[in-house]
Parts: C-alpha cells; structure tokens; sequence
C-alpha cells in the first residue's frame, strides 16, 4: 500500500504558472509508474501526465500540448506537475496516482493507489 498526498493547488489568472506536488509513503519501492489525472465537473476523470521511475514521461498531448512537465524524485519520493501558460480549461481537481505495473497509463483501473487530489482553478 503507497499514500499519496497532494499539494500546490490554488486559483490562479490564464497564463499563470502552478507546481503541483505528490508526496508518496509506504511500499513506494513497488510503484514503477506515477501519473496524474484531472477531473472537472461534469467530466470524465483524464490522464494528464506520467513517469516511470527512470524517468520515462507521457503526456496527453491533446490537453497539455508541451505546458506541462512532469517529474519525479526518487529519492524523497516526490512527483510533480510544472503547469505553465494555465487556461481556464485547465480548471479540474488534479490527482496523483501510482501502478506498480503498467500497460496503458491512460486507463484508470491500472492504478492501485489514488491521492486525494488538489483543487487548480483558474480564472480568465
């Protein structure tokens, strides 16, 4: 079992920059894959980004087209979101979550832990 705890949400103006932060505890030894999802009201919950641990990244191109940037430390098991030039599409509850195995990063059952999330909102 791996804890996920988020920070670093707020509300921001378009075009502001955020850093999201997921601090992980536990058997973080036997998650490979970290990502982050979004949910906004009414949608359906969305990948954003993801890593392996050596440092592999994915993106969701189609929503975050290169002003994102995930990263991940290993060491102080950490995983971020850098979120620049933020739209007011961007406006979603962000969640952490970690796989041990991995397959397709963007199906959401392939996850065995999830954070709580953090609230980004931003406004136009």
């Amino acid at each position: 079992q791996v804890r996920l705890v988020e920070s670093g949400g707020g509300s921001v103006q378009a075009g502001a920059s955020l850093r999201l932060s997921c601090a992980a505890s536990g058997r973080t030894e036997t998650r490979f894959y970290m990502a982050w999802f979004r949910q906004a009201p009414g949608t359906e919950t969305e990948f954003v980004a993801g890593i392996t641990r050596k440092g592999v990244t994915t993106y969701n191109k189609d929503s975050v087209k290169g002003r994102f940037t995930v990263s991940r430390d290993n060491v102080r098991n950490m995983v971020y979101l850098q979120m620049n030039s933020l739209k007011p599409e961007d406006t979603a509850v962000y969640y952490c979550a970690a796989a041990a195995i991995i397959d397709n990063p963007q199906r959401i059952d392939e996850y065995d832990d999830w954070g709580q999330g953090t609230q980004v909102t931003v406004s136009s």
